[in-house]
């Protein structure tokens, strides 16, 4: 199934990892949609075990999270051999600078901030993807 910018995301494996199950929904409905295969985690430990499982193409990471926040998440993603070129993209409900650039600094590639919109979801993937 094509996007509205015409892309095919079919297959496109992707994981959600956020506390908020509002979220979780949010996304996996949105992007079910499109034809992307949606796996959640609810904190970094849980999506550790499923990256691992399910080698997901995106994976988008709440900053706020207990037990493993989204920096240490990302951080630890993007220095595991494996998974290091996989694109990881930030969300968050603050949208400062200083939380873009440390988002930066542990390697990922974009940053969206919460609630995000269909087309801002699916414009972040395809900016990943078409890359």
């Amino acid at each position: 199934m094509k996007t509205d910018t015409g892309r095919n995301l079919s297959g496109l494996k992707v994981l959600v990892i956020d506390d908020s199950k509002t979220i979780r929904r949010t996304a996996e409905t949105l992007l079910s949609k499109e034809g992307c295969t949606v796996y959640t985690a609810v904190d970094g430990f849980d999506a550790l075990a499923k990256i691992a499982d399910h080698h997901p193409d995106i994976i988008f990471v709440d900053i706020m999270m207990p037990r493993l926040d989204g920096y240490q998440t990302c951080s630890l993603i993007k220095h595991n051999k494996t998974f290091r070129d996989t694109p990881v993209i930030m969300l968050s409900s603050k949208d400062g600078l200083f939380d873009r650039a440390r988002g930066r600094i542990v390697g990922s590639e974009q940053y969206l901030t919460k609630p995000f919109t269909k087309d801002e979801l699916l414009g972040a993937i395809a900016s990943q993807v078409d890359r």
